[in-house]
């Protein structure tokens, strides 16, 4: 069990929007002789989409909008990548699989550096002490200095950057990578449109010099006068989140995606115990338990079935077996499970730590929930985000009301949004609670696609939620600018104009009627 475990890589690729995540992902696929050849963002013609963006909006958007899972096999070791989508209005989603990862890639700009989104996720992944590696990617572009970008990462995230190779030629002009194995340098040749696997060739010393005379000069003493000044890797403050080693790349023309894969392999650390809610840690030798971080439904248009994404914590997981469920109790049967290529599903028999495993017609589970067999564990929940965003949605068809209302049920479940309702309003018309506005675009898409039921959408005026206790419901209802109304959890959620408005009608309050609309003990699926 042991050894299986230590042969596993379980990372995500965390990022602001448009800094190349899904290109990136397509290129580590591609490298791992996963896919014959790589997809574009912006599939065209023969060139096919990428395989992490597979529904219909993140193709005709170009943009990531909800997590993707990839296993493949590199060296004998197992590689269970996800990624995440980048737009801060799908945070909630990347918060969970950050939850089921034991390392994280985080992508930079060359020419932005860090961004707004990528600081609020690092700081996810520093929450939850998990190692991060970086990669300095777009360098085929006009961009900042390496010893620019690696100061931003010392000053802003106060995370010591170690680089572990350094980029020939100015940003925008990419001749290759120091190679600190050979003391020489790997120079690239591009590919038609970076769809196949650049040509890396290694370079001595005296062939980088005579091809690149200073520029290759300047990599060079740069990249020495680092290592010798305290910036070379150590692997013991990388694993305790205290470090990142850094790499440079331009994954649109696959070059420098080899070196960020072999670094996975062999730095990004397997898989550990897991701490359950009683603070006790789980070996991954323990007998099988899993985590679920993930539903999703609408990835088979021809099945409409429902697949929960299961992080394996500890033991081998056998399809057949039957598991308990930890928040009911109740047995839990796994004939179907399936291992995941974003869209595409292999079944499989067997699984360990790290590995993610598809439970499809997975009606019983929701994210957060525990699954084990023979000795009884249950693993924190999930946080569900603070909504800022607000919408009642109504059905346009009548006579779609079921399938309506069955969309917005998945939807509640998989996380998409949060649904709350009100006998005021009535069940038809459920007001949607989302972190940010596009949240509200996917569900109508879906409703509509997916479920053939097109809505309508009035936004309201809210901005602010908290809880509010039982005592104080119809007094803080009968405020103008404030409603009250219950999650499907059962949590009930009062709604303000901003927060001045929340403060001044907590002031009229006992003290605590209005505490944090998400506290410790309101987690998803516990």
């Amino acid at each position: 069990m042991t050894r299986e475990a230590t042969r596993r890589r379980t990372f995500a690729v965390i990022s602001h929007p448009d800094a190349g995540k899904s290109t990136l992902t397509e290129a580590l696929a591609l490298h791992a002789h996963a896919i014959a050849q790589a997809g574009a963002v912006h599939g065209k013609g023969s060139r096919r989409g990428v395989v992490s963006d597979w529904n219909e909006m993140e193709q005709a958007r170009g943009i990531s909008i909800t997590s993707a899972a990839l296993q493949f096999r590199v060296q004998d070791v197992v590689i269970n990548l996800l990624d995440t989508p980048g737009h801060a209005d799908f945070s909630e989603d990347t918060y969970r699989v950050l939850s089921a990862v034991d390392c994280a890639v985080m992508l930079l700009d060359a020419a932005k550096g860090l961004e707004p989104q990528t600081l609020k996720l690092f700081e996810a992944c520093r929450a939850r002490a998990t190692p991060v590696i970086t990669l300095i990617n777009k360098w085929d572009r006009p961009g900042q200095e390496p010893l620019e970008l690696l100061d931003e990462i010392s000053d802003r995230l106060g995370i010591h950057p170690t680089p572990l190779n350094w980029p020939v030629g100015i940003a925008g002009d990419f001749r290759g990578l120091t190679d600190p194995a050979t003391g020489g340098m790997t120079e690239f040749t591009r590919t038609a449109g970076g769809a196949t696997i650049a040509v890396g060739e290694s370079l001595t010393p005296a062939e980088a010099f005579e091809r690149h005379g200073e520029d290759w000069e300047r990599a060079a003493e740069e990249f020495e006068l680092l290592t010798a000044s305290g910036h070379a890797h150590d692997q013991e403050s990388f694993l305790a989140a205290q470090s990142t080693p850094v790499l440079f790349s331009a994954a649109v023309q696959n070059f420098g995606v080899a070196e960020l894969l072999q670094t996975v392999i062999d730095l990004a650390p397997a898989p550990s115990a897991w701490t359950d809610v009683e603070r006790q840690p789980r070996p991954v030798e323990a007998p099988f338990s899993g985590f679920i971080f993930k539903v999703q439904t609408g990835m088979d248009p021809a099945h409409r079935d429902r697949m929960a994404f299961m992080r394996v914590c500890s033991g081998r997981f056998e399809r057949g077996a039957v598991l308990t469920q930890s928040r009911t109790g109740r047995p839990f049967q796994t004939k179907y499970a399936q291992s995941v290529f974003g869209r595409e599903r292999e079944t499989i028999d067997e699984a360990y730590p790290g590995d993610v495993v598809g439970l499809t017609n997975a009606q019983a589970l929701q994210v957060g929930d525990t699954l084990y067999d023979s000795r009884p564990v249950r693993y924190p929940g999930l946080p569900r985000f603070a909504p800022e965003h607000f919408a009642v949605f109504r059905s346009r068809d009548t006579g779609r009301a079921k399938q309506f209302r069955r969309g917005i049920e998945l939807l509640d479940q998989e996380g998409v949004v949060q649904v709350l309702v009100s006998d005021r309003r009535g069940v038809q018309a459920p007001v949607l609670a989302a972190v940010g506005p596009m949240q509200f675009e996917v569900a109508a898409h879906r409703l509509e696609h997916e479920f053939g039921a097109p809505a309508s959408q009035d936004h309201l005026s809210y901005s602010v939620a908290s809880r509010v206790v039982p005592e104080a419901v119809s007094a803080v209802d009968r405020q103008s600018g404030a409603e009250v109304l219950e999650r499907t959890d059962g949590v009930v959620v009062a709604l303000f104009a901003d927060a001045w408005r929340m403060h001044a009608i907590a002031g009229r309050l006992p003290d605590g009627s209005l505490p944090p609309i998400f506290a410790a003990d309101d987690k998803v699926g516990t």
